[in-house]
């Protein structure tokens, strides 16, 4: 049974979403079902939300939920956090 989702910081948000447009692969920390840390090297293809809970689809065929993510390249999520 998964966790209820928190939505993100909206900064943070920005942030997810500027690294899409670039087009680029990301560093992207986070989180995985059973609470291990993922690192992979990916594009983020899109950001949506599905049933009240925020996603990035990845290039390499992952979806992480928003609230997993730690980090992505040098912008940590914990940062934008009040």
């Amino acid at each position: 049974m998964s966790q209820a989702y928190v939505p993100i910081n909206c900064e943070f948000h920005d942030v997810l979403e500027a690294t899409a447009v670039r087009r680029q692969p990301a560093t992207i920390r986070y989180l995985d079902e059973e609470g291990h840390l993922r690192v992979v090297q990916a594009r983020i293809l899109d950001l949506h939300a599905a049933d009240s809970v925020e996603y990035m689809r990845l290039d390499d065929g992952g979806v992480v939920r928003l609230d997993r993510i730690v980090g992505v390249d040098d912008a940590e999520r914990g940062a934008f956090e009040a």
